[in-house]
């Protein structure tokens, strides 16, 4: 009980300093990009910035709008901030630092993740706010949609490795990685771009579409409880970088430096490319977004896998 309360602790203070670094970091891309500086003035280039946003936060007034549907709405946050915390359980950060090994640790990440989209839906059904309402169901649509492909390209790995485990999926790349194989290329790809879709990350963020919408979902929400969005969101984004690392990047392995290390900085890299395309690419049209999972995505994924189980037996 004690190694699993510390395990619990260590990972909650990861998360929610990877979180606020996360933010940080993501401002600053998004200023570099656009030809500016972005958080300067609290601390060294901002780096204070997340702290100073996090006292506003818990300062700022708790808002319930007077027609919301009290329990929903106020449910909502912790549904879209516990799912990705428990993924965490099975992210293999070295060869023996994981939380839990599990034998089915592909197949418990993505389903704990997918429990996101009632936190998302439940807030934009309790705020009875036709914008929440309109960015709850699109995201329902969007993400139901693009987890076929994304699962669909975490098959053909599964079928290398033979193993639904993360640690096994890991080893069976000691020599080499997924991603250089070209049927694993192509499932790096479909995996990708579903996962920009799953996070709602431009150009794939119509749930949130500011110039539509507001805010989406999370429109009627202030202080505290808008804040667990946000962490919220940052944790899915290291979850689907995580997992990238693990299935197609060789996860911890790697020379000279510390397995842990070389996790991390995979990563890392992989949500910078997420960031570069966040602020590189223009938000896509719904029916765009909708025709490009069930048309180009979900086929092409359907023939890797058909590719890879023949490649299998040869």
């Amino acid at each position: 009980m004690l190694m699993m309360l510390i395990a619990g602790i260590a990972v909650l203070a990861f998360i929610s300093a990877s979180a606020m670094f996360l933010i940080w970091w993501e401002r600053k891309v998004s200023a570099h990009i656009q030809s500016r500086f972005g958080p300067m003035r609290v601390g060294w280039h901002g780096v204070l910035q997340p702290i100073a946003d996090a006292v506003k936060l818990l300062l700022k007034e708790d808002i319930r709008p007077a027609e919301a549907d009290k329990l929903v709405w106020w449910l909502a946050p912790f549904f879209a901030v516990v799912p990705p915390v428990m993924a965490f359980a099975a992210i293999p950060f070295g060869k023996s630092l994981i939380p839990k090994d599990l034998n089915v640790g592909i197949l418990y990440i993505m389903a704990i993740s997918s429990v996101c989209v009632i936190g998302i839906f439940m807030a934009g059904w309790g705020s009875n706010n036709k914008y929440s309402l309109l960015g709850g169901m699109r995201s329902a649509a969007q993400i139901v949609s693009y987890e076929i492909p994304m699962i669909l390209s975490m098959i053909t790995v599964v079928m290398h490795a033979n193993s639904l485990s993360m640690q096994k999926i890991v080893e069976a790349q000691s020599r080499h990685w997924n991603i250089l194989h070209p049927n694993m290329l192509l499932a790096a790809l479909v995996y990708t771009i579903a996962a920009t879709a799953e996070v709602n990350r431009a150009p794939f963020d119509i749930p949130e579409a500011e110039s539509e919408l507001v805010a989406g979902f999370h429109t009627e929400y202030s202080g505290m409880k808008f804040a667990m969005f946000f962490i919220g969101e940052y944790t899915n984004l290291f979850i689907i970088a995580a997992i990238s690392t693990t299935l197609f990047f060789g996860g911890w392995h790697g020379p000279f430096l510390p397995p842990v290390v070389w996790f991390l900085s995979k990563t890392y890299l992989c949500i910078f490319i997420w960031m570069w395309v966040r602020w590189t690419f223009p938000r896509a049209r719904v029916d765009q977004l909708m025709a490009f999972a069930w048309k180009v995505l979900t086929p092409i994924a359907f023939v890797n896998l058909a590719i890879t189980g023949w490649l299998l037996l040869k």
